[in-house]
């Protein structure tokens, strides 16, 4: 696919380099378009280096081609990333003042955008009623998150995630199967919390992004989806939330993520545990903040949480399928320890990714195996999340086609 990528004079810049680079990965052609102001973010070397083209800003460079419109006639999809609220009010008085304002004007693809900018200047009415325009003729926007800004600021108005804009924009362009259609998902995400007292608690490093994804892509086969959250990071269930099709439930601990997963199943086709649930809890929780002035803390009592995978396999209906995800350490016998898990658990797949300091937990992107009965691998993906979750659903579709 011939995909424009326009960046934007914004500090959100940095994240686009690595925008670029999943979809240059998963074998689209991309053409960069910088802003004059973004290049003092991001230099022409970068965008040439990590898109494998040439790139450049002027309207005045390639005339014979006709440059200037060529990009936008050529494109199948445009992203801008990340759109300022100046870049924002430009698009919607089509405004063709550089190479990217002349591409937005030329192109008849689908364009997706990407805002960027401070709390105040997204609240501002003149930008509400341009991104309401921009809606109107067909923009997709996606974000802005909510979290922290440049400068010590927080609040909505932080640029999404580079795999949440691919996975957007790709689905904007390339629909999804409808071989979900009619079926209802029961999905869990992100990591559980097990309090210690009113301020401290237990917690994994779980951002909750596999879990969600899993979910979107779900919804885009057309399931009904129930979505239990526990703790995620900010701006993880955007695309989850705007989304017709899926609930959401959030919980905090074992007990509750249990509890509501339950619920879900009895009335789900599909049932995937993908929150990392905290294998423990404090035997007791104390009423008020531990402090060191009541003593030292030598050792914390604690007592299992029951195993909700276990229990939703061994409660499943027929012609319910229950899938499990289990994080893991490297080391030379994973694929081994996930097949003796997926026997212990007795569910249909097992999908094992490998995490550590820098991989799985926290990252935009993952690696897994999945598998299926007999021990015997089903299907293998990597890359980014989004795509991992249409490789993990690609498994799950032929399984129960199977039986």
């Amino acid at each position: 696919m011939f995909i424009v990528v326009g960046v934007t004079g914004g500090i959100a810049a940095y994240k686009s380099v690595h925008l670029v680079r999943l979809l240059v990965q998963q074998g689209h052609e991309v053409h960069v378009i910088p802003t004059d102001d973004s290049l003092r973010f991001i230099g022409l070397t970068t965008w040439e280096a990590i898109s494998r083209n040439p790139v450049t800003t002027s309207v005045h460079d390639d005339v014979a081609r006709v440059r200037h419109v060529a990009l936008g006639q050529s494109a199948d999809l445009v992203i801008v990333a990340p759109a300022t609220a100046n870049t924002i009010a430009s698009m919607t008085a089509g405004l063709a003042s550089d190479l990217l304002g002349t591409t937005l004007l030329a192109t008849t693809a689908p364009v997706v955008v990407a805002p960027a900018m401070h709390t105040e200047m997204w609240r501002h009415p003149a930008t509400t009623a341009n991104v309401a325009t921009l809606r109107e003729r067909g923009v997709l926007i996606v974000g802005p998150a909510d979290g922290p800004l440049t400068g010590g600021d927080s609040g909505p108005g932080r640029m999404s995630e580079p795999e949440d804009i691919v996975a957007a924009a790709l689905a904007l362009v390339s629909p999804a199967p409808a071989d979900l259609d009619g079926l209802h998902v029961a999905v869990s995400t992100g990591g559980t919390r097990e309090p210690l007292d009113p301020v401290r608690f237990l917690g994994n490093r779980s951002s909750g992004r596999q879990g969600a994804e899993i979910a979107v892509e779900a919804a885009r086969r057309g399931a009904a989806v129930t979505l239990v959250a526990a703790s995620v990071d900010a701006g993880v269930l955007d695309a989850a939330a705007a989304h017709p099709r899926i609930t959401i439930r959030h919980v905090e601990t074992a007990a509750e993520l249990g509890e509501a997963m339950s619920d879900a199943a009895a009335a789900a086709e599909v049932v995937i545990m993908v929150a990392a649930v905290a294998d423990y809890r404090a035997a007791r929780v104390s009423d008020h903040k531990l402090r060191k002035e009541d003593g030292p803390l030598e050792t914390i009592e604690l007592v299992p949480n029951d195993d909700i995978l276990a229990r939703l396999a061994a409660a499943r209906r027929d012609g319910q399928t229950v899938v499990g995800f289990a994080a893991e350490t490297a080391d030379d016998d994973l694929l081994g320890r996930a097949r003796r898990k997926r026997e212990r658990k007795g569910v249909d797949l097992l999908v094992v990714n490998e995490v550590g300091w820098d991989a799985g937990f926290g990252s935009g992107e993952n690696a897994v195996a999945v598998i299926g009965e007999g021990g015997t691998v089903v299907a293998e993906a990597a890359g980014a999340k989004s795509a991992v979750a249409r490789a993990v659903w690609d498994a799950i579709v032929a399984t129960r086609s199977a039986h």
